[in-house]
């Protein structure tokens, strides 16, 4: 399968009942992750194969994914190429037979050549991330079915911010796509040193100076030191490094990567806020049962993992790049194309790949579901901290990277895309 920790001073006599809880379980109350029913783009699709007004094909040896990704407008030029033996049908991935990755905004699948099953995260804007697979196996109407747990053993832990979530993994990696785990391994997102980043990934793109681990093996016996950095760099074109007719598209885009690894992390701290303001509102109705009592635990809770949210979205420690990035797929003028836009035709999809990812650095994940339906108080607090950044007059301490004219843009942006989300802001 694609495979809320703070110290808590609560009074003595709670403090027992909560660890029997599980207060940081999400399999248990309040989340109570595997009893709740999932709504999400694949429970809608699921209903619509069901009634029979949609119909997966199954074709060749890619068997369902390419009409997956059709009805399910997942472009093909966020296809990544996973060589490391990173998931649960690793047997038949290796270095000559990647996986392959897809994403957009609320969706992440993956594929193995000759492989059982099509691998699916969906965003689920009460439930965080749910897991699925989908057998690769010619039937009238396919199901795509739940996972019970397994996926969560790699992706639903301190990786992915202790909520069930994506994630991508950096690995250093052997000639038989085996890790190699004492050389150690990176979990990506947008902070991430570029030389961290995408081992047991193919990678096509060009990066001038900067140099990642991505199209590069190592070697067990040789150590850290032997591992070529050069030999994987500004890649275009893959053919030398292995066969990519079985695939969809011919890339593994660097830039579709650096999106992915923002997204996924954003998605899983979307998640981490939703679950601590419901944890904190179940254990203040033990405290006092009365309607709108928020504890300072609460409060606490709230104000921790929704500063965390706002800080990452406004892309605060985003490592800088050294050298201009460019892909191969095509994927950066697709995506930078993206809206909604404002009145000026400007948008958050919009790319920059100059000195940092996004041209207009607040997170386009502000638009999804998820983000738009957290709980009341992560919803307030999060709404009040951008509108204190946004709106401030000067650059401050605080955030230093973010100057007065990337607020004003940023600002001007949200005014005309999210009106209701900045009618209180000054």
């Amino acid at each position: 399968m694609i495979p809320l920790l703070f110290v808590l001073h609560l009074p003595g006599p709670l403090l027992p009942a909560v660890r029997a809880q599980g207060i940081f379980d999400y399999e248990r109350a309040p989340i109570n992750y595997h009893k709740q029913p999932a709504a999400n783009a694949i429970t809608r699709l699921q209903e619509k194969i069901d009634a029979g007004s949609v119909k997966l094909e199954f074709r060749g040896p890619r068997g369902y994914l390419d009409s997956f990704l059709k009805h399910l407008d997942i472009p093909v030029s966020t296809q990544a190429l996973v060589f490391s033996k990173s998931s649960a049908q690793l047997r038949l991935i290796s270095p000559s037979y990647p996986r392959a990755l897809y994403f957009k905004e609320n969706l992440y699948v993956g594929w193995v050549q000759g492989g059982e099953a099509l691998e699916i995260i969906a965003a689920d804007p009460m439930l965080g991330s749910v897991f699925y697979t989908l057998k690769q196996r010619e039937v009238k109407r396919p199901r795509l079915v739940r996972d019970k747990g397994q996926c969560l053993q790699c992706h639903g832990a301190s990786r992915t911010k202790d909520v069930p979530g994506p994630m991508v993994r950096s690995l250093y990696t052997g000639s038989d796509g085996q890790p190699i785990f004492n050389f150690g391994f990176f979990v990506s997102d947008h902070d991430s040193p570029f030389f961290e980043r995408w081992g047991g990934y193919y990678v096509t793109g060009t990066h001038g100076a900067m140099r990642h681990m991505g199209n590069m093996l190592a070697e067990r016996e040789g150590g850290l030191r032997d591992v070529d950095y050069k030999a994987g760099a500004n890649v275009t074109d893959l053919g030398k490094l292995v066969n990519t007719r079985p695939y969809p598209s011919r890339h593994s885009d660097i830039v579709a990567l650096m999106v992915l690894e923002h997204q996924s992390q954003m998605q899983n701290l979307i998640t981490r806020a939703r679950y601590q303001e419901i944890r904190g509102e179940y254990y203040d109705k033990a405290l006092d049962p009365e309607q709108g009592f928020r504890s300072e635990l609460t409060r606490r809770l709230v104000r921790r993992a929704g500063e965390e949210l706002v800080r990452y979205m406004l892309f605060s420690d985003e490592f800088q790049l050294a050298s201009p990035v460019k892909g191969t797929s095509g994927f950066s003028e697709e995506f930078s194309g993206k809206g909604p836009h404002d009145k000026r035709g400007r948008s958050l999809y919009e790319l920059d790949l100059d000195k940092r990812l996004f041209k207009y650095p607040l997170s386009y994940m502000i638009y999804t579901q998820g983000f738009r339906q957290l709980p009341a108080m992560t919803a307030a607090y999060v709404s009040r901290r951008l509108g204190a950044v946004l709106t401030a007059k000067e650059v401050g301490d605080e955030f230093p990277k973010l100057g007065l004219e990337s607020r004003k843009e940023i600002l001007e942006i949200l005014r005309d895309t999210l009106p209701e989300f900045t009618r209180t802001w000054q």
